[in-house]
C-alpha cells in the first residue's frame, strides 16, 4: 500500500506520501487545477511498480484529506484512489500524538493525514461511492435549505426591526415572507406611508395573493395601519425605514431563488431511480425526499446496518457512564442539513402514519417533544434503511403493528 497525506489550502496542496512502514517517500507541495493534480498523479506513478515486470498485485493508493468535495477529490477517486475524508478535528487531536509543543504547518498536517490512513484507517470511513446523480441531489438541496435557512434570518431581522418602531405592522403581516406582506411593505416601510395606502392598493395585494376574502382583509388591515399609535423621531424612523425596504428586498429575491432552486431539486430528484421508493413513506415529498436521499446518498455499501445510517444522520443518542453515571444525551456532532431534514420528516409523518402518531404519544410520556421527535426520526430512518435495502414501498402495517397492537 502506499499512503499519501493531502493537506489543501485554496491554491495548492502540501502531499506527502509514506510506505507501509511509515517512511516517507516523498513530499511535495502542488497548485490547485488541473496541473497541481496531473503532477501529483506523476509522483505517485514514481512509487508504483512496473504492472509488466512486476507479478504482484497492483498496490493500492490511500490518500487522507480533510474535505470530500471538489474537483480535486473527484480527480483522485477517478484515478481509483481510496479516499478518505478525514474531519479536522479529529486530525487535530491526532497531531498531538506527535508534537505537544502546537507547532503547525502545512508539510506537518499533510504527514499528519498520511499517518492516519496509514495507521488508524479502520476507524473511518472512505468517501462514499454515490452517483453523479446523488451528487447532484445533494447540492442542489443543500443550496435550496441554505437560501430557506438564510431567509429564515433576514425574515426575524425584519421582525426584530418593525417590533422597534412599526409594531403594528406585525399584526397587519404576520407572514412577513408573503408576497402580499412583501409587497405591501415595499411601499409602505414605515407607519406614515402605511397610513396613506389605499383600501384599493390592500385589495388588489391580497387579491394577487389569493388571500381568502380579499375584501374584509383590505378593510381590517387599513383599520389597523391607520389607528394611533407610538411613533419614533423622524430620523430614527427614516433609519428603520431604510433597514425595512432593504430586508424586504432581499427576502423577494430569495424567495424567487428558493422557487427556482426548487425545481431544479425536483428535476434531479425525479430522475433517481429511488425516488419512488423514498416518497412512498409518509411525510416525505419531493423537497424532503431529496434532501435525505441526497445526503445520505446512495452508495449500497455505505451503511453496514440501519444503526449506522442513525448515527450518520445524528438520530441515535450517544451514551456517557463515567463512573457510577449514566446519561443518554442527543448528538451535536452531525451532519445539520441531515438532522434538520429527518426533525421535519418526523413532524410532519404523524398526519399521514397513524403508527408514527401512536409512536410519538408513546414516546412523549415523561419528556420533551423535541425528545420524542428525535425517537420518532430515528425510527424512520430505521424504516427507510429497511425499505432502501429491500426495495420495498413502505408498508405502514409491516412498520408500525407492534406499536398499533399496543396502542390498541
Amino acid at each position: 500500500m502506499l499512503f499519501v497525506g493531502d493537506d489543501w489550502a485554496e491554491d495548492h496542496h502540501d502531499v506527502e506520501l509514506v510506505d507501509e512502514h511509515g517512511k516517507v517517500l516523498a513530499k511535495k507541495r502542488f497548485p490547485e487545477g488541473l496541473a497541481g493534480v496531473t503532477r501529483l498523479h506523476a509522483l505517485i506513478a514514481e512509487q508504483l511498480p512496473d504492472p509488466g515486470r512486476d507479478p504482484e498485485p497492483a498496490m493500492e493508493v490511500l490518500v487522507g484529506i480533510e474535505t470530500e468535495r471538489g474537483p480535486w477529490v473527484a480527480s483522485l477517486i477517478a484515478a481509483g484512489y481510496t479516499v478518505y475524508a478525514l474531519n479536522p478535528r479529529s486530525a487535530a487531536r491526532y497531531r498531538e500524538r506527535h508534537s505537544v509543543s502546537g507547532a503547525k504547518s502545512d508539510a506537518g498536517d499533510a504527514h499528519v493525514l498520511a499517518e492516519i490512513v496509514r495507521l488508524d484507517r479502520a476507524e473511518h470511513r472512505p468517501v462514499a461511492g454515490d452517483s453523479t446523480l446523488a451528487e447532484g441531489i445533494k447540492l442542489a438541496a443543500r443550496a435550496h435549505q441554505g437560501l430557506v435557512w438564510e431567509r429564515t434570518r433576514h425574515v426575524l431581522r425584519l421582525r426584530s426591526a418593525l417590533r422597534e418602531f412599526y409594531p403594528i405592522a406585525l399584526q397587519a403581516f404576520p407572514d412577513l415572507d408573503a408576497p402580499d406582506a412583501l409587497e405591501l411593505l415595499a411601499k409602505a416601510p414605515d407607519p406614515d406611508r402605511g397610513a396613506a395606502l389605499t383600501h384599493r392598493t390592500l385589495l388588489a395585494a391580497f387579491t394577487r395573493a389569493n388571500r381568502r376574502d380579499p375584501q374584509s382583509r383590505a378593510e381590517t388591515v387599513l383599520g389597523l395601519l391607520r389607528a394611533e399609535e407610538l411613533r419614533q423621531p423622524g430620523p430614527v424612523q427614516t433609519a428603520f425605514a431604510a433597514i425595512v425596504s432593504a430586508e424586504v428586498a432581499l427576502i423577494a429575491a430569495l424567495n424567487e431563488q428558493i422557487d427556482t432552486l426548487e425545481q431544479v431539486v425536483g428535476e434531479h430528484f425525479g430522475r433517481h431511480p429511488a425516488a419512488e421508493l423514498v416518497t412512498s413513506l409518509p411525510g416525505l415529498g419531493v423537497i424532503l425526499g431529496a434532501r435525505l436521499l441526497g445526503e445520505f446518498g446512495d452508495d449500497p455499501q455505505r451503511y453496514v446496518d440501519a444503526k449506522a445510517r442513525k448515527s450518520y444522520a445524528g438520530t441515535a443518542p450517544i451514551t456517557k457512564a463515567p463512573g457510577k453515571k449514566k446519561a443518554v444525551l442527543s448528538r451535536h456532532a452531525r451532519n445539520k442539513h441531515l438532522a434538520d431534514a429527518a426533525h421535519q420528516w418526523a413532524f410532519s409523518s404523524m398526519r399521514g402514519s397513524p403508527g408514527a402518531k401512536a409512536y410519538y404519544r408513546q414516546s412523549a410520556r415523561g419528556t420533551s417533544h423535541q425528545a420524542a421527535l428525535r425517537q420518532l426520526a430515528n425510527r424512520w430512518i430505521g424504516i427507510l434503511h429497511g425499505c432502501l435495502k429491500t426495495g420495498a414501498l413502505y408498508d405502514e402495517r409491516i412498520a408500525w403493528e407492534h406499536i398499533l397492537q399496543r396502542a390498541a
